[in-house]
């Protein structure tokens, strides 16, 4: 199988590449040297005499020569995966590895060098073509972050992801993302039909003895003599522990049943626990998983659209207390994330609508490319029928971009120690706030977070330079999802109180996550009597 090594300018590509090459007993490629061999002179000169146009198609016609050549590492320019499908010609042909840095280091690397003719530019050019890269590397198979490693490091990270990578079966390879951590990856698979084959996956993937089958009562008559069929014809032995449908579940008391339950049942800490629908069960099941006997393994299979996307991915889990949502918890990462787009046929009008809102988010964070394809599928969303095949096949794609943007994130920064995983909480916080207030279950996630949408916009216009119409224009894509996006009548005192107790307060205030524009997000510190100011507006 091809690697292949993608990212911006001066992430080591061919230094990494060249290690790499000797640890996988594999040729090494640099796709650069092979469009100078083809021109006869430097990339500098390409550029300076044909115009960037010419060094693509050559760029391009080099690629495809090495998909038709035996296996290697290929080290791309910046720009390989952006033009001409690059990226797409070469996920079909072997395992993508974005690898990445922050801008600054990568400048303070090299400089502006001759050969690097694109670093030529103003410091706000190529921030503004990073960012234009950045939604196309995400697509990567697997992101492995360069900061404080070692190129022979580096080497060895990704021989182990793409170890990982090659050993699954290939309907899970061809579906799947790696979410990847500095000691392991786990995939993410968008696989139709994948609940039949739920017990062969985890074989590859984790096997046990022992399952814990974790699902609620909306969920467990549709779908769980489905998964112990599944997991029954793989050898497992099955525990099945159903739990009332609804976020007052996610408390003390459901967690704590959830427990003696699944040790009666017989799990030991060879077993591993699988949960079975949307954000609730897997955060509660992966919460029950994270400190069972210290820890025992566990499988994510997410119901509904938004656990897709977002809660089942990343290892975050928790229940509520009184306080506010998801304050406690653990970090505990999934052997393996497996989604279905067949059960979303099932999933409620409702639900599918209040996805929409973490949809959103994702676009909002990525690029505007991709809020142009939420704003056209909003609609389709809105309906109360049932979901047509059209969109159903709509769908898949938009679930794999989000998981994959999760998936990016994640990698880079798995315990929130960097900051970059905080942006997953746009429009969170007051949103959290909201669905807090409401009462649990009155507001469904997605909705909440719909409305903090709206308000992250206005305080961004505030605080971060974001354009002051970007936060009608997301009140209108939301309202074409049938989504309410008048925030106005919920910012009232209950909810500005529990802001106050968010995680993401610091001692100088609430670090809240702003927009500059559309794909170009970062937090900010605001003191409270402040964001209390913005939001009175």
């Amino acid at each position: 199988m091809r690697i292949f090594l993608i990212g911006f300018m001066a992430t080591g590509k061919t230094t990494v590449g060249r290690r790499l090459a000797v640890l996988r007993d594999l040729p090494f490629v640099d796709l650069d040297e092979r469009v100078e061999a083809a021109a006869g002179k430097p990339i500098r000169d390409i550029f300076a005499e044909d115009g960037e146009a010419a060094f693509r198609a050559l760029e391009r016609d080099a690629l495809a020569a090495v998909c038709a050549e035996p296996a290697a590492v290929v080290a791309t320019g910046g720009g390989a995966p952006v033009h001409h499908n690059g990226i797409d010609v070469m996920k079909r042909s072997g395992f993508v590895v974005a690898l990445t840095a922050p801008l600054a280091q990568l400048k303070q690397r090299v400089g502006v060098t001759a050969s690097r003719p694109l670093l030529a530019q103003p410091d706000d050019a190529i921030e503004t073509l990073n960012l234009a890269r950045v939604p196309i590397y995400r697509r990567a198979h697997v992101c492995v972050p360069t900061e404080l490693r070692t190129p022979q490091a580096l080497a060895r990270i990704i021989a182990g992801h793409h170890a990982v990578y090659e050993a699954l079966p290939p309907w899970l390879r061809e579906t799947s993302t790696l979410v990847g951590l500095t000691g392991r990856a786990y995939p993410i698979s968008i696989a139709t039909g994948g609940l039949d084959r739920l017990g062969e996956a985890i074989a590859a993937v984790s096997p046990a003895d022992v399952v814990g089958l974790v699902s609620d009562s909306n969920v467990a008559p549709l779908y769980a003599d489905q998964v112990r069929a599944s997991l029954e014809s793989a050898g497992m032995s099955v525990a099945q522990v159903v739990v009332p449908a609804g976020e007052q579940t996610k408390c003390h008391a459901h967690y704590a049943d959830l427990l003696d339950q699944l040790v009666a049942g017989g799990l030991t800490r060879r077993s591993i626990v699988v949960a079975i629908g949307g954000g609730v069960v897997g955060d509660l099941a992966g919460f029950a998983a994270a400190t069972l006997f210290r820890g025992v393994r566990v499988v994510q299979v997410p119901t509904t659209i938004l656990a897709m996307v977002d809660s089942a991915i990343g290892g975050k889990t928790g229940i509520n207390i009184r306080a506010g949502k998801n304050l406690v918890g653990a970090f505990w990462q999934p052997e393996l994330v497996l989604a279905d787009p067949l059960v979303l046929e099932t999933l409620p009008a409702r639900e599918r609508r209040a996805a929409f809102g973490e949809l959103l988010k994702y676009a909002l964070l990525d690029s505007e490319e991709l809020y142009l394809v939420m704003h056209e599928l909003a609609p389709r969303l809105a309906d109360d029928g049932p979901l047509e095949r059209s969109t159903l096949s709509a769908l898949g794609p938009v679930i794999d971009r989000c998981a994959a943007i999760k998936a990016w994130i994640v990698s880079r920064d798995e315990r929130e120690q960097t900051g970059e995983r905080a942006l997953l909480n746009l429009g969170h916080t007051v949103g959290h706030a909201i669905e807090v207030a409401a009462g649990y279950g009155e507001l469904l996630h997605g909705e909440a977070v719909a409305l903090g949408l709206v308000v992250a916009c206005r305080v961004s216009a505030r605080v971060a330079g974001c354009p002051p119409a970007l936060e009608q224009r997301v009140a209108e894509t939301l309202q074409r999802a049938g989504l309410d996006a008048d925030a106005a009548p919920w910012l009232r005192d209950d909810v500005l109180d529990h802001i106050k107790v968010d995680k993401k307060r610091t001692a100088d205030g609430v670090r809240f996550v702003t927009l500059r524009k559309i794909g170009d997000a970062t937090t900010t510190s605001i003191d409270l009597p402040e964001l209390v100011r913005i939001l009175a507006q």
